[in-house]
């Protein structure tokens, strides 16, 4: 049996062997995924200054009021337009994508789709 520990160890060893290959620069930062059971964060990290340079997450205020549920696939797609809309405000156009350990399914697919529907480009 497959116990939650388990299942979060793994996901930590996949970020990590990920984070390895994926690493953001000023001209193209990385954009990082986060899912808890109740939210999803996504932040837009340049690695050689160690800056968070945008972030948007289920827990905004002006997101929350928009979305009914903040663990669902409606709610990854409001955070990934955000994100986006947020990275094009300060010029940034393309960024290297970092799923963080997770499947590239449901809500982090959502997420990313939506965000390359807003303009970004990865």
């Amino acid at each position: 049996m497959i116990k939650k520990e388990d299942r979060k160890f793994k996901r930590i060893k996949r970020h990590l062997r990920i984070r390895k290959k994926v690493f953001g620069t000023s001209e193209r930062p990385r954009l990082s995924v986060f899912r808890s059971e109740k939210h999803i964060y996504a932040q837009i990290i340049d690695d050689t200054k160690g800056h968070t340079l945008v972030s948007a997450s289920t827990l905004d205020p002006d997101l929350r009021a928009r979305i009914a549920k903040t663990y669902n696939k409606e709610a990854a797609k409001e955070v990934g337009k955000l994100v986006a809309q947020k990275a094009l405000s300060k010029g940034i156009s393309q960024v290297v994508f970092d799923r963080g350990g997770f499947k590239f399914h449901g809500r982090i697919r959502e997420l990313a789709d939506a965000a390359r529907e807003a303009g970004l480009k990865f």
